[in-house]
């Protein structure tokens, strides 16, 4: 079983669901997921920084963006295959490019999710 710790931020609507989804198919509990925009929560480098993208810690190896994906892919049965595929270059450098195109629209999603309520 991996070590991995997922931080999120819990002040996102968007976060907040993708992180629900994945807390309901982490039956067995392999992930440890840290609201990063609570105030209390110690955090591994800058508040700021950890919330601008996702990051996971996974044995030990600080992962951000599409690979902190697909680590918390891999620790959950049902995605594992597409978490595997990730460790591919090619891969995981696809991935991260539709990752940072989804940043820039994060905001105007969020915004979008807010109203919805």
């Amino acid at each position: 079983m991996t070590d991995l710790l997922v931080w999120f931020d819990g002040a996102c609507p968007l976060c907040r669901r993708e992180i629900a989804l994945m807390q309901r198919l982490d039956r067995k509990g392999a992930i440890t997921f840290v609201d990063a925009a609570d105030g209390d929560t110690a955090c591994p480098m800058d508040r700021a920084e950890l919330l601008a993208r996702f990051h996971a810690r996974e044995n030990g190896l600080m992962l951000s963006g599409a690979a902190a994906f697909a680590a918390m892919w891999r620790a959950v049965p049902l995605l594992r295959p597409l978490g595997l595929l990730a460790r591919n270059r090619v891969v995981l450098a696809g991935l991260e490019w539709a990752y940072i195109r989804f940043l820039r629209l994060r905001p105007r999603l969020q915004n979008a999710a807010r109203q919805r309520g």
